[in-house]
């Protein structure tokens, strides 16, 4: 994915980050956030805590994107930090962050029974909904 090969590591990681550049930056929330169980938690968190508030929509909307995968490959998440910065990004001035903060505020009410200020719970409430029909529908 972008710059990262299969069997990157933080120090990959930490390259990217230290190159600053926003279209390979866009992909660091994204690979450390779906592989947090593989590597230290606190680590991918950290990594999406300080990515949050990028300038770049791309890379600020992906990190809280990853804080979401955090919460769903993991079963855990530092709430105390996240839960402020994805209530925040639902009202971020850009769509994609919107799009992406709704999309964690759903894994953390799926994942986690947690639910962000600003998150229509509705959302998640159709998503589960829709998985047990299908389940019901494929028992049948």
């Amino acid at each position: 994915m972008g710059p990262f090969a299969a069997g990157w590591t933080e120090a990959d990681v930490e390259a990217v980050i230290a190159r600053g550049d926003p279209s390979e930056l866009l992909y660091v929330p994204i690979v450390v956030g779906m592989n947090a169980a593989d590597c230290e938690q606190a680590w991918a968190e950290g990594v999406c805590f300080s990515l949050a508030g990028h300038q770049d929509f791309n890379v600020r909307g992906n990190a809280i994107l990853g804080l979401g995968h955090i919460a769903r490959t993991c079963r855990t998440l530092n709430l105390e930090r996240a839960v402020p910065l994805i209530a925040k990004a639902l009202a971020d001035p850009h769509d994609y962050v919107r799009g992406q903060a709704d999309s964690a505020a759903c894994d953390l009410q799926l994942y986690l029974g947690v639910a962000v200020p600003g998150y229509d719970t509705s959302h998640a409430e159709e998503l589960v909904n829709a998985i047990e029909a299908s389940r019901s529908a494929n028992d049948a």
